[in-house]
């Protein structure tokens, strides 16, 4: 495969090999509306050429073309178009109602002052008005599904470092930045993928992440269509209402190779009832990926017994760490191989001790080794970039042909995250600001560097306090641990309630129950503890907890809580007590 300079040559030549093998599969959203949507290599490829030939009488090659698609067809075909014309996809979510999501996709348009906006014809007068709310009104607007004919215009010819499209963060830690990414960078990860998940041209590959995320994008997207397989798609909507959908699809259709967050995973082994197991067999999935956010080998080892009995073997099992900088894999492999238990005292002090008796031990799941043949992992210490020795958590930083040039007009940014050299001069390294540990080959990934909770000289990971609080009550749903500034550091938990009925409940007791849990396990004390309606706590596409955005809403006075109890001397903006 690494003859090939573009994606674009690879899937033309898919198509001109396999017309007719059915490139996506879309799944309804329940199953009670028909039977599933097939689209042929055949029928893809002349889709995206008929909207090609549109973008280059337009004027956009090599110009930015931001793509709004609830339709997954639509979605791939206008992909596939702007790589043919040579212009520069920009996949966004559609905003969806949320004023967040609005602002979000406001902020894009104005960062890439895009040639054009396409999107599903359903959708159009939506985003012509979106568009025209926020400035960006000169923007044409096209329903891409309601495109006929073609220019006749002659593709243009494109190398290794020509950009593909720009994928946007999901803003966990700060705004979002438009990572570029080139053909080169889009073909060296397929390879990495290749290497983790064994598939081949006669696969089925897929699952309910969204294409615009760089997960569903370059993992259930476009590697089916880079190996000539298959792409299933699910809606987020689907799996979202009722989680078991995803296995029935699994079992199905034959999905072999399908992955999604860890808390995809956890939401599963807990919802999923004993008669809906029943009916599954997963005995045909042959591997299961979980990346995207923090994995965790409790959840690995809860999905795994509940759903034996459904035929899931736990070699299938696969963890993975990777980022939208790196295209998207960094790391993979087996999740059973390289799991620690280390001492939990010594990992909030940046150690891999091993557990000692009678004292809190804490196991780590392991992401695999560096995935591809040219990367590299290694473990630096933020402040003085030092190369740390295995056992030692710092900084993650890493290089490869998937790493990323850069973010889009962006180069202060760009400066801060790229092309770092450490201290005995290895260069041209991508500062990932996770933060993890090296031990026997296998990245062990423990936090955020931003989001870390630093209380008398110990760091704690948020996510750490946020599991451990999900056990208080059956009603919590999402939660946000951080810390706010003053003379001290400061923690403050929000809290989702399961249920609207808010008069029924004892709130204060519940907020006690909070504060009580976290002063037990961490011997924290807490500065306030929030209880607020289900979709208040931020999250991004691959199910992120936006603890960055969640500190600014709390700060700035933007939470709306059913109960809150604060710290007197908590530094909150006046109005809020």
């Amino acid at each position: 495969m690494t003859g090939y300079r573009t994606f674009t040559e690879v899937f033309t030549e898919r198509a001109g090999q396999t017309p007719d093998r059915v490139a996506l599969l879309l799944l309804p959203d329940s199953d009670e509306r028909g039977r599933p949507a097939t689209v042929t290599y055949r029928t893809l490829d002349a889709s995206a050429r008929r909207l090609a030939g549109r973008l280059l009488a337009d004027g956009a090659a090599g110009e930015p073309v931001l793509l709004l698609h609830a339709s997954p067809r639509q979605f791939a075909v206008s992909f596939l178009a702007c790589l043919y014309a040579g212009a520069v996809a920009v996949p966004v979510p559609p905003s969806g109602g949320h004023s967040h999501h609005e602002e979000r996709v406001a902020g894009i348009v104005r960062l890439t002052s895009p040639r054009v906006a396409l999107t599903d014809a359903a959708l159009a007068p939506d985003v012509s008005r979106l568009l025209a709310r926020h400035g960006h009104g000169s923007v044409p607007c096209l329903a891409a599904d309601a495109v006929s004919g073609g220019t006749g215009l002659p593709l243009p010819v494109l190398d290794r470092d020509a950009v593909a499209y720009l994928q946007f963060t999901s803003g966990s830690t700060g705004s979002p930045h438009g990572v570029v990414v080139t053909h080169g960078n889009l073909l060296a990860n397929q390879e990495a993928l290749a290497e983790l998940l064994g598939a081949g041209p006669g696969s089925r590959i897929g699952g309910w992440l969204p294409f615009h995320h760089d997960m569903g994008l370059v993992g259930q997207l476009l590697h089916p269509l880079w190996l000539g397989a298959t792409s299933v798609a699910l809606s987020p909507e689907a799996f979202v209402r009722r989680p078991v959908r995803w296995l029935e699809a699994i079992g199905r259709y034959g999905i072999e190779v399908s992955g999604a967050p860890d808390f995809a995973y956890d939401l599963c082994a807990r919802r999923v009832t004993d008669e809906q197991l029943d009916g599954l067999d997963l005995s045909g999935w042959r591997v299961a990926v979980s990346g995207g956010e923090p994995v965790r080998a409790e959840t690995r080892q809860a999905f795994v017994e509940r759903f034996a009995g459904a035929g899931l073997r736990p070699e299938a099992m696969r963890t993975a760490y990777g980022l939208a900088e790196a295209t998207l894999l960094i790391s993979g492999g087996p999740a059973a191989d390289g799991e620690l238990t280390v001492d939990a005292k010594a990992l909030e002090n940046g150690r891999l001790d091993a557990p000692r008796a009678g004292r809190p031990a804490h196991t780590l799941a392991s992401c695999g080794t560096a995935a591809g043949a040219a990367g590299q992992v290694l473990i630096v210490d933020p402040d003085t970039h030092a190369v740390l020795p295995d056992g030692e958590v710092g900084e993650i930083w890493v290089r490869g042909p998937g790493v990323a040039r850069g973010y889009w007009r962006d180069p202060a940014a760009t400066a801060e995250r790229f092309g770092a050299a450490t201290a005995d001069g290895t260069g041209d390294l991508l500062r990932t600001g996770d933060l993890g540990a090296l031990a026997g080959g296998h990245l062990h990934v423990t936090g955020r560097l931003k989001d870390v909770i630093v209380v008398a000289g110990r760091n704690l990971y948020p996510q750490d306090l946020e599991r451990t609080v999900q056990r208080v009550s059956t009603l919590f749903g999402a939660g946000s641990a951080f810390s706010v500034p003053g003379e001290r550091e400061r923690v403050v938990f929000v809290q989702e309630l399961r249920t609207h009925r808010r008069y029924a409940l004892d709130l204060e007791e519940l907020a006690s129950d909070v504060r009580r849990c976290l002063t037990e396990e961490f011997e924290v004390s807490v500065a306030g503890v929030l209880l607020v309606r289900p979709g208040t706590v931020r999250r991004t596409t691959s199910g992120k907890v936006e603890r960055s955005a969640m500190r600014r809403l709390f700060l700035n006075g933007g939470l709306r809580p059913v109960y809150q109890y604060l710290d007197e001397d908590l530094p909150v903006p006046s109005g809020r007590r």
